[in-house]
């Protein structure tokens, strides 16, 4: 009997000892986990607090910041801030009203559900009637805030955390909008980023899995550590620059030829004179016949070609 209870005892040490690298393991796991969940919530509670020096609740576009040369943007996780994938308007200068538009309008009804498009924390909610009318800015752990804007109800409170596709408001036609539209804007430290450089709408989808975003304000879309293309930022510097040499080629052009000395003429017609026309060329008479090779008693042909200056 007691030899028994010993080979039981040893058989269960010995399955013991078996498992014993799969607890550590296991240990290891729960431990990168618990990590993780740290770090999430810590995310979550001070979103890209490493890049914003400050946390708080007013509208603002400047940070005081150093912006960082390249900065890496995570756009994974993105969810469409409405189901329309109808965009009424585009980023850029309106030249009906002569000022930028600096976000992307896509249609939906008033009473949509408006979504956050990532994760992140309620910074602003307010009202600005002249503006955005009811809007929403959400700052995200990935460096973005967005904003959304001209909705008829918001459905979130200023420091809230939020995640990917959550409800956040609904639709409308508030502030300065002449139709339901949700007004939606991407930023980086306060720099205002062309939505549809990120996201494809239509399909609604990010265009990639990141955006290295550059302090010249151009970026590119990666997949993993493979550059996909150049940003439409960079496409549009590169024909703004090639706009800007030809104005400049064509300036030095006209800046040239006002240097080179210039030999004007004058036709003349019938009841001209020498002192007619010095006086309308604001020269004298003397000058006209030292240019033309004649006389002040010189007779005047109709026709006849005369240099004044």
């Amino acid at each position: 009997m007691a030899m028994a209870c010993v080979a039981t005892s040893g058989v269960a040490q010995d399955k013991l000892a078996s498992m014993a690298p799969v607890d550590k393991k296991m240990r290891a796991i729960d431990s990168l986990s618990l990590v993780r969940l740290l770090h999430d919530e810590e995310s979550a509670q001070a979103p890209a607090s490493a890049l914003y020096p400050e946390w708080n609740n007013a509208y603002t576009t400047h940070y005081g910041v150093q912006m960082p040369d390249e900065y890496k943007i995570d756009l994974r996780g993105f969810r469409m801030p409405t189901d329309s994938r109808l965009v009424t308007s585009h980023f850029g200068y309106r030249r009906t009203f002569h000022r930028n538009h600096y976000g992307t309008d896509i249609k939906c009804y008033v009473g949509d559900t408006i979504r956050a498009a990532f994760s992140g924390k309620i910074r602003v909610v307010a009202y600005e009637g002249k503006g955005y009318g009811r809007y929403v800015i959400i700052r995200h752990p990935n460096g973005l805030e967005t904003l959304y804007g001209h909705m008829s109800k918001q459905l979130v409170k200023e420091d809230q955390t939020v995640r990917a596709g959550e409800p956040i408001g609904l639709g409308g036609n508030t502030g300065r909008s002449t139709g339901a539209h949700l007004h939606f804007e991407t930023r980086f430290l306060g720099k205002f980023i062309d939505p549809e450089r990120l996201f494809n709408f239509e399909m609604q989808d990010v265009k990639a899995d990141y955006y290295v975003y550059r302090s010249n304000g151009s970026g590119v879309l990666m997949n993993g550590n493979s550059i996909l293309a150049a940003s439409e930022a960079e496409e549009e510097e590169l024909t703004v620059d090639k706009e800007e040499e030809s104005r400049n080629f064509q300036q030095q052009k006209i800046a040239a030829q006002k240097a080179k000395p210039r030999t004007s003429i004058h036709k003349v017609k019938q009841g001209d004179t020498l002192s007619s026309i010095a006086r309308k060329y604001g020269t004298s008479v003397g000058e006209l016949c030292r240019l033309n090779g004649i006389s002040k008693t010189s007779t005047l042909r109709v026709g006849q070609i005369l240099k004044h200056s």
